[in-house]
């Protein structure tokens, strides 16, 4: 089995359960280890679903509390970082607050205020159209990718949570966020929420993972749990897509390293 690395706790308001019962799930599942990867706080008020700046000494605390419960078994300490443009200084800022085993980059806001996979927001889809949509989408995820701030990227392709996709062959905007893993000596996430939400689909989808696997770009597999019965969820479909795409290995972190295990 794989870890799990993308896991929330109530303090991004809108997941349940105390991290140690998200570990007593993986266990019961035959996890080798998990990780959680909280909503990164703003400097300010930003919006409703991620944790505080006050709150990161609770999430440590948290993620301390679940260690103790679980002596033995290999609990992580990451972070889901939103990435757009001008927010490069304080994700710096907050690599330096803790020994993070991982940091993950996320693109979530298309702009001020709209969130991509916000449901609130689903009438914008209308009004802006696909091309313009994925092209904003893709073009601040490859900008992610080439800060070389994240260990990997969270759900590559969630701008189709909600069903819009341009006309055509879409490898036209993975290639160049492909390309730039390549360069940065980054990694992504194969994330199965997206089997939960509208769309129906496992995070990437299967074009993108073959031209990352013909890129050299490695994988970790991933649920974005965000209650204790998610962890580990859909993992076998997960991993036959990879292994559809050529995928042998996948990765695992600690302290910011990372090492390869068997598919």
């Amino acid at each position: 089995m794989n870890p799990d690395y993308h896991m929330h706790t109530p303090l991004c308001h809108h997941a349940t359960g105390h991290p140690a019962e998200y570990v007593q799930e993986a266990m019961r599942k035959g996890l080798p280890e998990i990780g959680f990867a909280e909503h990164s706080p703003m400097p300010e008020h930003f919006d409703d679903w991620r944790m505080d700046l006050g709150d990161l000494p609770r999430y440590f605390e948290l993620i301390e509390e679940a260690r103790e419960k679980h002596p033995g078994f290999p609990i992580r300490l990451g972070l889901e970082c939103d990435y757009f443009a001008g927010q490069e200084e304080w994700i710096l800022k907050l690599a330096g607050m803790a020994r993070w085993d991982y940091l993950i980059g996320s693109v979530h806001y298309l702009a001020p205020g709209w969130a991509v996979d916000n449901p609130a927001y689903v009438g914008r889809y209308k009004e802006c159209p696909p091309e313009e949509l994925w092209s904003m989408y893709w073009t601040a995820c490859e900008r992610s990718v080439r800060t070389r701030l994240f260990d990997f990227i969270a759900h590559p392709d969630l701008v189709k949570i909600f069903g819009a996709r341009p006309a055509g062959d879409l490898r036209r905007y993975y290639e160049p966020v492909v390309a730039a893993l390549a360069e940065c000596r980054g990694a992504f996430e194969i994330n199965t929420a997206g089997l939960r939400k509208p769309v129906h689909e496992i995070y990437p989808a299967l074009d993108f993972l073959r031209l990352a696997r013909e890129a050299g770009v490695p994988i970790v597999i991933n649920s974005d749990a965000h209650m204790p019965a998610q962890v580990g969820m859909d993992f076998d479909a997960a991993r036959a897509l990879a292994r559809q795409a050529g995928y042998t290995t996948s990765l695992r972190f600690q302290a910011r390293q990372r090492t390869e295990l068997p598919l």
